[in-house]
């Protein structure tokens, strides 16, 4: 029998990954939705009219190897991969705990590189798939602050460029998505709900639309929003010392 294709969503639970799920529902695709609470997904899925659910916290090392096989015990393939779980945490770098900043880069770049290594075989042998890994206008710069947090997503934004290079031509698309500050649960985990950032968050959908638009066009990189882009360019005019300062400023 031929697998069935499906969009995988990781992180589907709220914020983007929502949005994600039902805008890529909107367009009749069968969706299978992965995060770590069980009572949101469900509720998302008898929402979109039915989706299959997966509970799984892709922090764990050997978790995107699972998830996969899970799947395909479905029989299903994945024909579009959204990398949209991940998390931050505000704070100077040595005062916040380890184990959760050792959780972070498991999350936000272990499980992405894992998710990309495990769906692109496929892919390339069929000549076609769709991946869109979620990045952030932080991996344009240093994070005082969040360091961790803007280190990952600078991997995440370098990794996706060399993907989208590497397929070119095969069928499949790859592409980082780089959004500015967006209203999502994102500020209150990172225990910065108050910030500045915070206060001038973005409407999800637009980022959202944005991004799968420029992941069927199969654009390397989606910034949404022209201020966005022009923070996102911003190192390429002023030294790195000043864009540090800067960005230290704004997480005070």
């Amino acid at each position: 029998m031929t697998a069935r294709p499906v969009t995988l969503i990781t992180g589907a639970s709220a914020g983007l990954g929502v949005e994600f799920a039902r805008q890529c529902r909107a367009k009749g695709q069968e969706l299978v939705l992965v995060a770590r609470r069980r009572e949101r997904l469900e509720a998302l899925a008898g929402e979109l009219g039915g989706a299959h659910v997966v509970v799984a916290d892709l922090a764990a090392p050997d978790a995107p190897a699972r998830l996969f096989a899970q799947v395909e015990a479905l029989g299903l393939t994945v024909d579009t991969l959204v990398n949209n779980a991940g998390f931050g945490t505000g704070g100077r770098f040595d005062a916040l705990p380890a184990p959760r900043q050792a959780e972070m880069i498991d999350l936000n770049v272990r499980a992405l590189t894992l998710s990309c290594r495990l769906a692109l075989p496929a892919m390339l042998a069929r000549g076609r798939g769709f991946i869109l890994n979620v990045a952030s206008t932080a991996a344009f710069q240093a994070g005082p602050n969040m360091a961790v947090y803007y280190a990952g997503k600078a991997f995440v934004l370098s990794l996706t460029e060399a993907l989208h290079q590497e397929a070119k031509g095969t069928g499949v698309h790859v592409t980082a998505l780089c959004p500015g500050p967006t209203a999502t649960e994102f500020f209150e985990v990172a225990g910065v709900a108050n910030g500045r950032l915070a206060k001038i968050a973005t409407d999800p959908a637009a980022v959202v639309r944005a991004g799968l638009e420029g992941l069927a066009r199969n654009r390397a990189i989606v910034i949404p929003g022209v201020a966005n882009k022009l923070g996102a360019q911003a190192n390429r005019f002023l030294p790195r010392a000043a864009m540090r300062r800067i960005i230290a400023r704004i997480k005070a």
